[in-house]
């Protein structure tokens, strides 16, 4: 695919993504202030809230990330999403008492939310940090997404690099021009891109291969291993159970996704967030997957399966135009998900450990904070970036697996009274540290990845914490009675 071709395609959709962005600044531009930055002044509706979730969500891991790793691991890559799939369950559980603590105490980040639940805002500047050591290498996942894409669609013309830089800029831009009003409307614009043109570029690659019958004969024929359960080379049950853990809790421990539920106008339009994001992401899923498999079927000796899809997207099967089409909808996933990324870690930044550091500061203050270090954030991982680490849909789950210690500490707030910051700190701190010696001295306790041991370590430091300390009960009650008040069944 020429340069030509796929720089005219970057440059006509950054024009109108952009157009997007500024027209939401005007439509939004009263009041200041950090919940109308970072959280749209809490009167998102409910088809915008389920496109950007699902824009911010399904990021360069799905047609690039996930469709490598089904080449790589065969059919296990599909259950390892559907686990997934299957945690935004707890979205259901989890939703409305995050929307109803949020709107009666006015909680900008996660943290923030944990530090007044634990009565200490100890707990609110761990968590920003942990999320902040974890969340930047996952954004630097994206950026490699988008240069792998470039980089392989114009076979080297554009530069790893190029790509990077580009996909960076495209999120500072649309952060700067309006916060999350102007990331959610061009959310919902990358949304509805992604999904189209990836469907229909899927259709025509199937076809071109002989229909789905024939895709599926032909594995069973040149590449059985990759219809095993739970997959090929890439997956045993350990390795299958350490990716997998993590990724169910992805709805509850990334904060740049559990910050959403701040930010619906009611329930009704929360619930409408979360039935339009589950028929989004069945349909993206399978596309991901059957693009992997296509790419497995046409070209089987590629250096890297992190290639599968920049390399369909170029070859013969697929029409230029359609090519660039799909090649851009994927620019927009990952753009989506690195801008979310960037605007929930400043606000938390800003929100929790500046103002701590100062001991208290006024909104407005917080909010220049906030602006300033999302430069510093973008510039941390495209240099993360330029690592060129292998397999981003792996990468992706290593960085879950940190977020995953936070997971007891969220439970807890709403469903354990006898939880404590002790404990809070404790397993955010020891698990996080936990899960950097495991992957930085490459042990593996019983044969088991970090991805399985992560969890359990951090709620045992939890509960054990807990049980040995003790904390005012009074702001638990009144928390979870908050909580709970606002559910149907309890009204």
């Amino acid at each position: 695919m020429t340069p030509t071709l796929v720089w005219g395609a970057v440059i006509l959709y950054t024009l109108i993504a952009l157009g997007v962005a500024w027209r939401s600044r005007e439509r939004g531009s009263q009041t200041p202030d950090m919940a109308h930055y970072f959280l749209g002044g809490r009167r998102m509706g409910g088809l915008v809230s389920a496109l950007s979730y699902s824009a911010t969500t399904y990021s360069a891991f799905m047609m690039v990330g996930l469709a490598g790793l089904t080449y790589a691991g065969g059919v296990g890559a599909l259950g390892f999403e559907i686990v997934y799939f299957a945690g935004v369950s707890l979205v259901a559980i989890f939703g409305p008492r995050f929307w109803a603590v949020g709107k009666a105490f006015g909680f900008v980040t996660p943290s923030e939310m944990l530090g007044h639940r634990y009565a200490n805002r100890a707990v609110a500047v761990v968590m920003a940090l942990v999320s902040s050591l974890f969340l930047i290498p996952y954004a630097a996942v994206q950026l490699a997404g988008v240069g792998y894409l470039l980089s392989g669609m114009t076979d080297g013309a554009i530069g790893f690099t190029t790509g990077v830089a580009v996909a960076t800029a495209l999120a500072l831009l649309f952060t700067f021009i309006a916060g999350i009003r102007s990331v959610m409307w061009t959310d919902a614009l990358q949304a509805l891109l992604m999904i189209v043109a990836a469907t229909l570029v899927a259709l025509l690659v199937v076809a071109s291969l002989g229909g789905f019958a024939a895709v599926f004969e032909t594995l069973a024929r040149e590449h059985p291993e990759a219809l095993t359960v739970p997959g090929s080379g890439l997956f045993t049950p350990a390795t299958f159970l350490g990716l997998t853990i993590p990724w169910f809790f992805f709805s509850l421990s990334n904060p740049q996704v559990s910050q959403r539920l701040f930010m619906p106008a009611s329930l009704p339009a929360m619930r409408r967030m979360l039935i339009g994001f589950l028929c989004f992401g069945l349909v993206y899923t399978v596309v991901s997957v059957m693009w992997g498999f296509s790419a497995l079927i046409a070209f089987p000796d590629l250096a890297s399966s992190d290639l599968a899809t920049p390399t369909l997207l170029a070859s013969a099967h697929v029409p230029p135009v359609l090519g660039v089409v799909v090649m851009v909808g994927i620019l927009a996933a990952a753009v989506s998900t690195i801008d979310s990324i960037m605007l929930t870690l400043s606000s938390m930044l800003s929100r929790d450990v500046y103002a701590m550091a100062r001991g208290g500061d006024d909104e407005q203050r917080q909010l220049r904070a906030g602006k300033m270090v999302l430069p510093v954030i973008a510039l941390l991982a495209l240099g993360f970036a330029e690592l060129r680490l292998d397999l981003i849909a792996v990468l992706s789950v290593a960085a879950s697996t940190g977020l995953v210690v936070t997971v007891p500490a969220l439970i807890g707030a709403f469903f354990w009274r006898g939880g404590t910051a002790a404990g809070a700190l404790a397993s955010m701190l020891g698990g996080g540290v936990w899960v950097l010696g495991l992957y930085a001295t490459g042990v593996t306790p019983l044969g088991w990845p970090p991805g399985i041991w992560a969890l359990p370590v951090a709620a045992a430091l939890f509960v054990a914490v807990s049980l040995c300390t003790a904390a005012p009960r009074h702001t638990a009650d009144t928390f979870i009675a908050t909580a709970e008040r606002a559910l149907p069944w309890r009204r």
